[in-house]
């Protein structure tokens, strides 16, 4: 049984804390419950099973391995009971590690070729865990395969652990257990858990490199401001001739920090509430809802959102379609994949026009959201072979998907590239031209004036 550390509250709403042991962490959580206690943070400070000591020598002749072994106690495991010093810092370290999304992605891959060969889930977790170096997340596959054991399914335990597995992952083993095609959404998760990675990694690489060029600009703009061109102003004071005077831009933004620090909570008291209101509103039933659209219908990204989440949508469906589901209980296992408030209702209405005998295909052309291709191709499903056309539609969505993260990624740098500018030239004129009128005089800039 593994160790765990929990923190609690009472009715009487006071703190406790203990350590005890348990078979997993699901259990234990039940179990708190059941005693009126509200869990607040349960960790695992130990392992249930015991690690083989780890030999420190790589002897090679067999006559050296044989005199230096001790029989006996090789065979009663007598040794394998204690624990080297490296092997305990190493546990030690290991408590409360973090788990990272490719700890995630490893799983799924490995769960992935398991199932594939043929293995079922208890002994595809069991060789998963065997295996899992991250103790922390040991832990939780520990918690998964106790609830496999007990006969509950893998995506009930997961959802106790919505910081390490994601709402859209979940659902997805979710599909795939209630289908019968786990292996199959196991494909899927892995190819949206890459994709994911990949799609977030490209985006960074544009954005980081511009967002530290346009914090520097700043820094360097407000800076110069404060402390250089008050320098200049007074060179230009003392020599009093007729012109020598800051731009009066320049002078305009120096005044403009100057009362931007004088009154600064103004400016950062209007920008609070804004967002305070924002945020507020958005939390809101029709708050959500419009947020939600504005994603499908923001310029540049929003077909791309919209894209990624019809198409899956669209795998989840043919699962379940591929296993014998009626159109109408595919798209309410289906709709779990998505989490727009949008496609929700559009699913739901899809629904419901099912129940009246309508087209359940109605609601996503009413949308807008769907292109005429997409469209017809459900429609020319539903006259010859739905599951069929609809993995022709996803090839097709496929391409559609990539070609607009094709665009995004060509138009991502010059947008970047455009603010970065924007501010470039202004820190040229505010203070770099000043600096240039003071050391060198202005018959610079007079021969750069058009005659």
């Amino acid at each position: 049984m593994a160790e765990y550390v929990y923190k609690a509250v009472t009715k009487q709403g006071q703190i406790v804390k203990n350590r005890v042991e348990e078979t997993s962490k699901n259990n234990l959580i039940k179990r708190l419950k059941q005693n009126e206690l509200l869990p607040i943070e349960v960790v695992q400070v130990s392992l249930r099973g015991k690690r083989q000591r780890v030999n420190k020598k790589n002897i090679i002749d067999m006559d050296n391995i044989m005199k230096t072994a001790n029989s006996a106690n090789v065979l009663q495991g007598k040794e394998s009971d204690k624990k080297s010093i490296k092997e305990k810092i190493n546990l030690a370290l290991s408590v409360g590690q973090s788990i990272t999304t490719r700890d995630v992605i490893i799983f799924t891959q490995n769960f992935y070729l398991l199932k594939k060969a043929g293995f079922n889930n208890i002994h595809a977790l069991g060789t998963i865990i065997n295996s899992t170096e991250n103790l922390s997340f040991r832990g939780i596959l520990e918690d998964i395969l106790a609830g496999v054991e007990n006969g509950e399914y893998m995506y009930t335990t997961m959802e106790y652990y919505s910081n390490v597995f994601s709402y859209i992952y979940i659902n997805m083993i979710r599909v795939g257990e209630l289908s019968g095609s786990l292996t199959k959404s196991l494909e899927q998760a892995v190819r949206y858990l890459d994709e994911t990675t990949t799609r977030n990694r490209q985006i960074k690489s544009i954005l980081y490199p511009n967002i530290g060029q346009f914090v520097a600009i700043l820094v360097l703009l407000i800076v110069g401001t404060i402390f250089v061109l008050p320098a200049i102003q007074d060179v230009f004071d003392s020599i009093g001739g007729v012109g020598a005077k800051l731009p009066d831009i320049t002078l305009w933004f120096m005044d403009f920090l100057d009362d931007l620090m004088l009154y600064w909570y103004i400016p950062v008291g209007i920008i609070g509430c804004i967002v305070l209101a924002i945020v507020g509103y958005i939390n809101t039933p029709k708050g959500k809802y419009n947020w939600h659209y504005f994603k499908y219908k923001v310029p540049v990204f929003g077909r791309l959102i919209f894209g990624i989440d019809f198409s899956r949508l669209m795998r989840a469906m043919l699962l379940n379609l591929q296993n014998g589901m009626r159109i109408q209980d595919a798209l309410e296992v289906s709709k779990t994949v998505v989490k727009n408030y949008v496609m929700l209702s559009i699913i739901e209405t899809s629904i419901n026009n099912i129940l009246l005998g309508s087209s359940w295909i109605e609601p996503f052309e009413k949308s807008g959201l769907c292109s005429a291709m997409e469209i017809e191709m459900l429609k020319i499903g539903m006259q010859t072979d739905l599951t069929e056309m609809m993995e022709k539609l996803l090839e097709y969505m496929d391409v559609d998907i990539q070609n607009s993260l094709q665009k995004i990624m060509k138009v991502l740098p010059e947008i970047s590239y455009l603010f970065v500018g924007i501010l470039l030239i202004f820190l040229v004129v505010v203070v770099l031209v000043p600096c240039i009128q003071l050391y060198m005089g202005d018959w610079l800039l007079q021969a750069l004036k058009p005659q």
